[in-house]
């Protein structure tokens, strides 16, 4: 197939995400307004042939401080074929394009995963005193494919950090928790959660939570619950305005791009999430909760409100996203991973992001002074 690369318009682009079966939000043409400080384009990769659009992407591109020189990213993208034979014959011309376009490096995200462990394979690491990440463990499925993707990206000159790409800015997880709905009944995924969950689950129903939808008036609240999570996880949260942001431009895009859930008991807001569709893939995104109110567990009744909606909509998967692979009891990102894996689901790697240094001087100076961050 001979391709040609070219700038599209937002309509086209999002023309493309919606043919597909899924893509990564990150992808979607609304997601450059998310990330207001970047400046951003879309690009399409068009069969020479048949003249049709057969891939896209979402390039941001952040300035470097003082000189008019570009990083250039492209998250979880681009949305290609990956397992082309002739991987060359698309990211070749994009990264022309880019250099033409003022990009001293770029950094993609290839949405290919290389390994799944199912819960109950890592659940015996967990126990296993020798198991330190899930990379000791064998794998369910592994995907060959995946490492001949890796080869050709490192004949071609793409690197990867030694931490599997942590470079640059908004670097996204390697390792992500999912539970695939296809195929299966709610009842079959109901069955898939651990004895605690489904206890959990039970007794917020005893208890009387109910879960609710909000709107972008109750975006204050779930700020609220958001920062009191920050201040007891010691991270730093993002402000009310990036969420409103988030909330107008992708269900300007979708109205059902991005969705607000609260799990209240008896009038008290206890924990909140958003959630986030693209086709068949549904993302739980953030998450927040009180210190108050933890007995009748919220999180958990939530959590399968989110799931039984993302059913309903027909999704494929519900994406639980990051977590660490580290298995370690003593790790602080260890209660997320034991949180995750109560779902049933599995636990899958991806290829991890890569960079491409268009010039070697610049992209030296960028990894030291991230370094030095």
């Amino acid at each position: 197939m001979s391709l040609t690369l070219r700038t599209i318009s937002r309509e086209q682009h999002l023309a493309y995400i919606q043919s597909l079966p899924a893509a990564s939000h990150m992808q979607v043409p609304a997601w450059a307004d998310v990330k207001a400080e970047w400046r951003s384009e879309s690009l399409g990769w068009f069969d020479d042939k048949s003249g049709e659009m057969v891939g896209a992407g979402l390039v941001l591109y952040r300035q470097l401080p003082k000189i008019k020189r570009y990083l250039a990213y492209l998250p979880e993208g681009p949305v290609i074929n990956w397992f082309a034979p002739n991987l060359t014959e698309w990211l070749d011309p994009m990264l022309a394009h880019l250099k033409r376009q003022g990009a001293f490096s770029v950094k993609m995200g290839p949405p290919v995963f290389i390994r799944r462990w199912e819960a109950t394979s890592i659940k015996r690491g967990i126990q296993d005193p020798d198991v330190k990440r899930l990379r000791d463990i064998e794998a369910d499925f592994i995907e060959p494919r995946a490492f001949e993707v890796a080869d050709k990206l490192r004949r071609m000159g793409w690197q990867q950090g030694e931490d599997g790409g942590a470079g640059f800015g908004d670097v996204q997880p390697r390792y992500v928790y999912q539970v695939p709905l296809a195929n299966r009944s709610l009842e079959d995924v109901h069955k898939g959660f651990n004895q605690l969950w489904r206890r959990n689950i039970k007794k917020a129903e005893k208890a009387g939570v109910e879960v609710v939808q909000g709107g972008y008036q109750d975006l204050e609240e779930w700020q609220r619950l958001y920062e009191i999570t920050a201040l007891r996880d010691h991270f730093r949260p993002r402000p009310l305005a990036y969420f409103q942001r988030m909330w107008t431009a992708l269900n300007s895009e979708d109205p059902n791009r991005m969705r607000l859930y609260f799990a209240r008991h008896e009038g008290v807001n206890l924990s909140a999430a958003t959630m986030l569709v693209v086709g068949g893939h549904v993302w739980y995104s953030y998450g927040a909760s009180d210190n108050i109110g933890r007995e009748v567990r919220p999180s958990n009744a939530m959590q399968w409100r989110m799931l039984r909606d993302a059913y309903a909509l027909g999704a494929t998967v519900y994406d639980l996203r990051g977590i660490s692979d580290s298995l370690d009891e003593t790790d602080h990102l260890f209660g997320l991973i034991q949180f995750k894996v109560g779902t049933g689901g599995q636990a899958a790697e991806y290829l991890g992001e890569w960079d491409f240094p268009l010039n070697k001087l610049l992209h030296k100076a960028l990894d030291m002074y991230m370094s030095r961050r």
